[in-house]
């Protein structure tokens, strides 16, 4: 295996004695970490260090590759330009990890370079490994919005193009983790930023990569990190192969969490499929919701698979309870595929003939129009769960105060615009955010005098 040893290694800038003027001190045992790391990697020599960011360019659907012979980079967004960086990338590193990518169809490559300028994210760990070793050439990377699991199988690209070229290769992955760790932080306090952090460090320091998956995305979000598709990217370079890890510090004083985590490859273990292995919890997962299934909820499954399948929209089944065929109303429909969202279409008033009919339009929609996503493929169907939001008629209102996020959803309009929000969705938690960005969904600026409604729904899930 070409990938000699990886590390997980934060990116604060203030760790860089020029920028942080003494407040480094604060944070010894990520510093003493980070010293040891360089000098691992200078007795292992590597000819190319492979930089995983999160702070480069990154697109929804696209994992981009940094172009070009060079680039430079230094500390002057953060008060010491004097502090420069001039690296040589492995060009043909990266064309290889392009040519694997290029051969399965698989979204990476070098186009789309926005800045060619290094970034924090790569020129912070760098500056401790250059105190130490010099001379390598380096690859940068980016994370996207794409699922873990398509972060995972770009750390199984990277392995392959480093194995193919026979290139003695380290990997680094930039990754603070979440910045929600007391009130003096950059986000303030939420309690899911320790137990983020709580489950990250445990899964480093077992090499628990499985374990990485099962990590919620509403979590995520509400610990505010930035660097588990990092992580996710490294775990998926060490695929089938055992791994001997090592959480060298964990430390968190200034409000974000920074660890420091090692890990080398051993012998070929094919226990360890952690992509495999995840695929079977989720359909598990997936069997499990679907079979406890009311009929709101089986009607918009059926109705997509129906369509997916065979071309065609699902006919009104028999038998269904009355309430789907007497009724009209608004519908939305949300598709979910291991526990993010896959897709959600859906009508603020009735445009059928009863709700039965506006959850088998609505369902086809979310898999196949909603232009946020790829289409919906017949290989995903066992693995998506579905909700049904069946709303109120709307009732205007004379402001905010008539609101509540928890219980109403809220409807913003000016002329021929408008956004709709629905009710208790994770990580909005108040009504201001929840105006926001149903005037964002509506083309809207929060200068715009604007008309509100409410409504509230019935929610199948």
């Amino acid at each position: 295996m070409a990938i000699i040893k990886a590390y997980a290694l934060p990116h604060p800038p203030l760790a860089v004695p020029d920028v942080g003027r003494g407040q480094e001190k604060g944070i010894g045992k990520t510093l003493e970490a980070f010293r040891e790391v360089a000098g691992e990697i200078a007795a292992l020599a590597p000819e190319t260090i492979v930089y995983i960011t999160p702070h480069n360019v990154l697109y929804a659907d696209y994992f981009h590759i940094s172009p070009g012979k060079s680039a430079k980079g230094d500390f002057s967004r953060f008060g010491a330009p004097s502090t420069t960086f001039n690296v040589q990338y492995d060009e043909e590193l990266a064309e290889e990890i392009s040519r694997c990518a290029d051969h399965i169809g698989f979204p990476a490559g070098t186009l789309g370079e926005r800045d060619a300028k290094l970034d924090h994210g790569v020129t912070v760990p760098m500056w401790f490994v250059d105190g130490s070793y010099q001379g390598y050439k380096t690859v940068r990377v980016s994370q996207s919005g794409l699922s873990p699991s398509e972060h995972y199988g770009f750390g199984q690209l990277i392995a392959e193009a480093a194995e193919g070229l026979g290139r003695k290769t380290i990997v680094i992955a930039s990754s603070d983790l979440s910045h929600k760790l007391n009130q003096e932080g950059p986000y303030g306090f939420a309690e899911e930023g320790p137990k983020f952090d709580e489950i990250i460090t445990k899964a480093l320091a077992d090499a628990d990569f499985l374990t990485l998956f099962s990590i919620p995305e509403d979590l995520r979000e509400s610990a505010a990190e930035c660097g588990y598709n990092s992580l996710m990217i490294l775990a998926g370079c060490f695929d089938r192969r055992s791994v001997d890890a090592r959480l060298l510090s964990y430390e968190g004083p200034f409000g974000v969490g920074y660890a420091v985590a090692s890990f080398a490859p051993g012998q070929y273990d094919d226990s360890r499929n952690i992509l495999d292995q995840y695929a079977e919890v989720s359909l598990a997962e997936a069997r499990e919701k679907q079979s406890s299934e009311d009929a709101y909820r089986e009607l918009a499954r059926r109705s997509l698979e129906h369509r997916v399948r065979s071309g065609a929209n699902l006919p009104l089944p028999d038998g269904l309870p009355d309430e789907l065929l007497m009724k009209k109303a608004g519908v939305f429909v949300s598709l979910h595929k291991n526990g993010r969202l896959r897709g959600c279409v859906g009508t603020i008033g009735p445009t059928t003939s009863c709700v039965a009919r506006e959850i088998i339009q609505n369902a086809v929609s979310a898999g196949l129009s909603d232009t946020r996503f790829e289409l919906v493929t017949e290989a995903e169907l066992p693995y998506l769960t579905y909700k049904v939001d069946v709303l109120s008629e709307p009732e205007p209102i004379s402001g905010p105060e008539e609101l509540d996020v928890r219980r109403y959803g809220v409807i913003v309009s000016s002329g021929f615009k408008r956004g709709l929000l629905l009710p208790n969705l994770d990580g909005i938690d108040t009504v201001e955010e929840q105006i926001s960005i149903a005037r964002r969904k509506a083309g809207l600026s929060e200068k715009e005098k604007v008309k509100l409604e409410r409504f509230e729904v019935v929610r199948h899930e």
